[in-house]
């Protein structure tokens, strides 16, 4: 490389903010130019825009908070910001301190990389260089294999059936007050079974349109409902949306009339014209993700369940309730769509009860005499 010379990548300081020009408020300028170059670069390497979104939000925020721009930034604000954001009435997850660190962490290395120029833009102006002041000393260590909130685990059976049960009452209740909203009821219930029965995320469920109920012609009794094809999977950093087939279980075989009277009788009455999407709201439009939320929300707190439980339980209740059907790992990850057998690992959380059985197959196959149950013990 020629000594000297300025590289136009994108992101580059000379890119976004003009030389020689004189500005009326210097550092606010020179910020919003610094979180432009960093959008440029991050879009480059086709971040999607909700990530990026969020990561310029980060550096907002601990500008707000700070009182100081990044130039001004020290390793005692920054770990301040982290540590008031972990106290008080609503404290941050560890997985959500680490990701706000990381966010900072890489703006920095960003700014302080000579090729971006941004070192000299505020050496020349304020006599200040942004610093580095994020390394393995003060962020978060990814140390444990789960770091969710305690709150979000499978749901039992019974607590799958009562949330079941809760949000069809919804449905009546809504009908013998001959309310509006039993059409919106009677969607959200069978959105809530829908979600359960094929393990789907929330973004998974918001996507779907009525192509993607497709037969399996190995399991006619299923008609149309034999499998969903999921077109907006979690995708990897920087990479599109992953697909994947999920195929119905026979143990989920009652989706297929939830689905057949939802797609047949009430959906019409939605008035959705030729509205591909197959959760449809009052306004002929695809339920936002915010309904489908709500829709649980309802249902839970109908249902008397914790209320830290969200939607994203009935995935873990899937994952969990597969495994204890003895179905193989790798077919449950196939059908959750995880990259790797670890993730789905964290998403287990199997019963005693089915602990017991496996306990059991393996104490009679090896000592027999050594098993009793409970109705053994009682002749005894």
């Amino acid at each position: 490389m020629t000594l000297g010379r300025r590289l136009d990548l994108p992101g580059a300081a000379h890119l976004v903010l003009v030389d020689g020009v004189g500005l009326i408020d210097p550092e606010s300028a020179v910020l919003a130019a610094m979180l432009q170059g960093w959008e440029r670069q991050q879009k480059v390497r086709f971040l999607k825009s909700d990530t990026v979104r969020r990561r310029l939000s980060m550096v907002r925020r601990m500008v707000e908070f700070s009182n100081l721009y990044p130039w001004q930034w020290t390793a005692a604000e920054v770990e301040a910001f982290i540590s008031g954001q972990s106290s008080g009435r609503a404290p941050i997850a560890v997985s959500t301190a680490r990701s706000y660190t990381g966010d900072l962490r890489m703006f920095l290395e960003y700014v302080t990389d000579p090729r971006y120029g941004w070192r000299d833009v505020c050496a020349d102006r304020f006599g200040q260089v942004p610093q580095q002041v994020l390394d393995e000393w003060n962020t978060v260590v990814h140390s444990s294999v789960y770091e969710g909130r305690p709150g979000r685990r499978p749901l039992s059976y019974e607590e799958v059936q009562l949330l079941f049960d809760a949000a069809d009452d919804l449905v009546e209740h809504a009908r013998v007050r001959r309310r509006k909203g039993a059409l919106a009821a009677q969607r959200d219930a069978a959105l809530l079974k829908t979600v359960y029965a094929f393990g789907l995320r929330r973004r998974e469920a918001w996507g779907l349109d009525l192509v993607d109920l497709r037969a399996n012609p190995r399991v006619r009794a299923f008609g149309r409902c034999g499998a969903v094809m999921v077109r907006w999977g979690k995708s990897q950093r920087g990479g599109p949306p992953r697909r994947r087939t999920v195929m119905l279980v026979p143990e989920m075989d009652w989706i297929v009339p939830v689905l057949r009277q939802w797609i047949d009788d009430v959906r019409p009455r939605f008035d959705p014209g030729k509205h591909p999407a197959l959760w449809v709201t009052e306004r002929r439009s695809r339920l936002d993700w915010r309904g489908i939320n709500a829709a649980f929300a309802e249902a839970r707190d109908a249902a008397g369940l914790d209320r830290s439980l969200d939607l994203h339980c009935l995935r873990h209740s899937y994952v969990t309730h597969l495994v204890e059907f003895d179905y193989p790992e790798r077919f449950v990850q196939e059908q959750v769509g995880h990259a790797y057998a670890a993730t789905t690992a964290i998403y287990t959380g199997v019963s005693d009860s089915y602990r017991n059985t496996l306990l059991r197959r393996a104490i009679t196959a090896h000592q027999p005499d050594l098993w009793r149950d409970d109705a053994e013990e009682g002749s005894s």
